[in-house]
């Protein structure tokens, strides 16, 4: 454990669970379409969330780039809301211990003092099994459910389920470093992460979220009521495809992808096919047009 590990947590009033699953998300580099941080947010969202924890934001952000939050009411700094991560219990059917929820933003530095940190709390809370969410961009079709890629410290977590197994080699966000870290410490360890459409990358991603949270409930028995979050996936979904009918150009597109992703294929070729930017442009036009008509 790491100088200054131990010291960086704080600790709520609350009792500290025990047993439950750890679910963590980060705002940030491995979040796209915020994806991840919504399903985390959504996960036990109609039960009582307690606060357990947070890691003391200072050693850990640079707040040039991460700027703290200030609330400032009839001349007066009400306020400072500084980045940060926090972890809150709450009661999910299906998991018998409950789950401790850590969402916050991925830190921009001292990172292996940080996943010290996260153990610290794993422990003291007697976390056996961990999920981790994330999202990233890849050339996919809003028409399909999010392809889910999956990694596993016991590969038993993740069979049968449909699952693409993950082969990748390069950068990595603070979600892999924690997975190794948790596994290292002995926890079993599961990430899930959901494939985003790149030309709607910069909106909410209902969609994207509802299929984590349904590779959660997969591998964890948890039980899910996901009706609310159907309906805001079906929003996304009519408001999207209705924004790519309205160009011949990216309804080219989204075919194409739609004919690799149904023969499995990352891969896609051939014609002129649109820049992402391009496409992102008119999605997000047609988006601000719906709201500001709303």
């Amino acid at each position: 454990m790491r100088d200054g590990a131990i010291e960086s947590v704080s600790w709520s009033k609350a009792r500290q669970p025990s047993g439950p699953t750890l679910v963590v998300a980060f705002k940030g580099w491995n979040d796209a379409g915020s994806a991840a941080s919504a399903a985390v947010s959504y996960l036990g969202h109609d039960s009582d969330r307690r606060l357990i924890a947070e890691i003391d934001p200072e050693h850990f952000f640079d707040f040039q780039s991460h700027r703290p939050l200030i609330a400032v009411a009839d001349g007066a700094v009400r306020s400072v809301e500084w980045p940060g991560n926090a972890f809150y219990s709450a009661e999910v059917p299906g998991l018998a211990g409950g789950a401790l929820l850590m969402e916050g933003i991925e830190p921009s530095m001292h990172w292996q003092t940080f996943c010290d940190a996260i153990v610290h709390i794993a422990h003291e809370c007697d976390i056996e099994n961990a999920v981790m969410l994330g999202a990233l961009l890849a050339d996919v079709p809003h028409t399909r459910p999010a392809t889910i890629n999956a990694i596993a410290t016991d590969q038993a977590m993740i069979e049968g389920y449909g699952f693409r197994a993950a082969n990748y080699e390069g950068p990595t966000g603070i979600t892999g470093v924690v997975h190794g870290a948790l596994a290292d410490a002995g926890l079993r360890a599961c990430s899930l992460w959901a494939a985003v459409p790149h030309y709607v990358a910069a909106t909410p991603n209902p969609p994207a979220a509802l299929s984590l949270l349904r590779a959660f409930e997969a591998v964890t028995g948890a039980v899910i009521d996901f009706a609310e979050l159907e309906a805001s996936s079906d929003r996304f979904m009519d408001q999207v495809s209705a924004a790519v009918a309205q160009d011949d150009e990216i309804s080219g597109y989204v075919r194409t992808l739609e004919e690799s992703a149904d023969e499995e294929d990352a891969a896609f070729g051939g014609g002129q096919i649109p820049t992402g930017d391009v496409i992102a442009q008119e999605i997000q036009r047609y988006l601000r047009k719906q709201e500001s008509d709303g």
